[in-house]
């Protein structure tokens, strides 16, 4: 009876994980270099969904499968006075499109709001079918 809850709480970590993803992305478009301070520009991020409540359940609903690197190639902008520009005075930027990110920004927010809204409406539906037994 409550499975469509719980189906409805797995898409909401699912969105938020997405949402995380992206902000990430956002945060490091100008990211040129790693951890160690190394040259090495920021690679985006996607989550990446799998049918399922999650890892060994048969249950409905959706879990992050894995968070997967895009292999696309970084932007490369001629800036010579940058201190990570190559001999020809290029620099490696993250691959990192703003309007991309956006657009999926407001698509998980958009899914999020509709998981919400199902489950609201679930939640009235048992409320309504409790009033009627009792």
């Amino acid at each position: 009876m409550f499975d469509v809850l719980q189906m409805g709480a797995t898409g909401l970590r699912a969105q938020r994980t997405r949402m995380d993803t992206v902000a990430s992305n956002v945060l490091n478009i100008n990211t040129t270099r790693n951890e160690k301070g190394e040259a090495a520009p920021f690679r985006r991020r996607m989550a990446i969904f799998q049918a399922g409540a999650g890892r060994g359940s048969n249950k409905p609903g959706v879990h992050v499968k894995e968070i997967r690197l895009d292999p696309s190639p970084f932007n490369e902008r001629f800036d010579p006075g940058h201190p990570d520009a190559d001999a020809k005075g290029i620099v490696k930027y993250p691959n990192i499109d703003m309007a991309t990110e956006m657009v999926n920004m407001l698509e998980a927010s958009r899914a999020y709001e509709a998981t919400v809204s199902m489950m609201e409406t679930s939640k009235a539906m048992y409320n309504s079918t409790l009033r009627l037994i009792a």
